[in-house]
């Protein structure tokens, strides 16, 4: 067989993704595949698992290996242990690697942590969303801000490298509430932090109840001063702005999320996980009872399969750089998708930079300060005019 870890990384997976759909409860924000209430199934999820990375061609190492859910460390100590032994023999991580997994403040022992540990993990993101108990409950979160500290001293005492998720923009919110999170979260010393804008995901009891008027939410000038502002404080703190939500400080960047911000190819296993390999991308059903049948009756549990052209492959990629600072290298890009940037965007680079929405270094094109603000518009203008 031919050594694959040759083949460029847009071609084959240095970067594997493993679902964990398990909660305590279903956020009414959350759009993921989720599962709760069904705790007998984890054991019978974990063996499906299992078998779906089996079907691996031999263990497989890889650079980066991210759990999320769900609540991975929702599960027992014991079923944990069980989850990442199979992952650490099917996907072993190279020295260096960076091993992450998805947890929440309430979710967390002493015993989970030191499985986490022994099991390789050296990344923990941790789900606080934000401090203020009303705003908690409006988020459907079943932890309390008096669960982060004692979290990220079980974790610290075995892992030294955590982030913190936090939400702005949700309804109720206001400009002093967000810096009051920032400023709380800052004080435990995260290296990294991701700072997300609340959607209203169609079809979630979130946006239900938007659609009741029973919610209202934050206004657009509102939540642009939100975001503006996790700018200002967290450069302040020593944290580069290094993708529009996500920010670290030095040499804490997630290795596996910049995977797919460069759209490159990684692994998927789980429920509702999606793959991107050999420039196919293929996504696994979302009902878990579903997943298991069929993993375990050994059929595939994927539903959808879909292969790009090469110029809707190479739009993708532009859109996806995009949002990193350091934007689109020419001639990176260009190796990795066969196309020129500056034919495929239409010559609309030029007029973006005169209105300081880009940057154009001469061998790279970014988004100004300003773009972050407006990326996902500014993103579909530029790369599909």
């Amino acid at each position: 067989m031919p050594d694959r870890s040759q083949l460029p990384p847009w071609v084959w997976p240095r970067a594997a993704y493993v679902h964990v759909p398990f909660c305590a409860r279903h956020c009414g924000y959350c759009d993921f595949a989720v599962t709760a209430g069904q705790d007998h199934l984890i054991d019978l999820y974990v063996e499906a698992l299992g078998e779906e990375l089996a079907r691996l061609d031999g263990p497989t190492p890889v650079d980066t290996i991210f759990v999320g859910g769900g609540t991975p460390t929702y599960l027992s100590a014991g079923q944990l242990d069980r989850l990442l032994g199979r992952i650490g023999r099917w996907l072993p991580l190279r020295t260096a690697g960076e091993f992450s997994i998805e947890a929440t403040p309430e979710s967390l022992s002493d015993e989970k942590v030191a499985v986490l540990a022994g099991r390789g993990v050296n990344r923990v993101s941790l789900g606080v969303q934000t401090f203020r108990p009303d705003l908690l409950t409006r988020l459907d979160r079943i932890h309390s801000a008096e669960h982060v500290g004692p979290a990220l001293d079980r974790i610290r005492r075995r892992i030294d490298n955590v982030s913190l998720d936090l939400i702005f923009g949700v309804p109720g919110q206001t400009l002093a509430d967000w810096d009051a999170d920032l400023r709380t979260g800052l004080a435990f010393a995260p290296e990294h932090v991701s700072t997300y804008g609340l959607t209203y995901e169609k079809g979630t009891p979130l946006w239900k109840r938007r659609q009741r008027g029973l919610v209202r939410p934050v206004s657009e000038d509102d939540e642009l001063a939100m975001y503006e502002h996790a700018i200002d404080y967290l450069a302040a703190a020593g944290f580069a702005h290094y993708e529009v939500s996500n920010f670290a400080r030095p040499g804490r960047r997630c290795r596996h999320n910049e995977t797919y911000w460069a759209n490159e190819a990684y692994f998927g296993f789980g429920t509702g996980a999606a793959r991107y390999v050999f420039g196919r991308r293929e996504l696994n059903r979302r009902n878990t009872a579903d997943y298991i049948r069929r993993v375990l009756a050994g059929e595939s549990p994927s539903f959808q399969s879909e292969e790009l052209t090469p110029e809707e492959a190479a739009r993708e990629t532009a859109a996806v750089q995009l949002r990193r600072s350091v934007g689109v290298d020419r001639g990176r890009f260009l190796e990795q998708t066969a196309f020129d940037f500056d034919v495929l965007t239409g010559g609309r680079i030029g007029g973006l930079v005169a209105e300081g929405l880009l940057a154009d270094a001469g061998r790279g094109v970014c988004l100004t300060r300003r773009g972050m603000c407006l990326a996902d518009a500014l993103v579909t203008k530029l790369v599909w005019g």
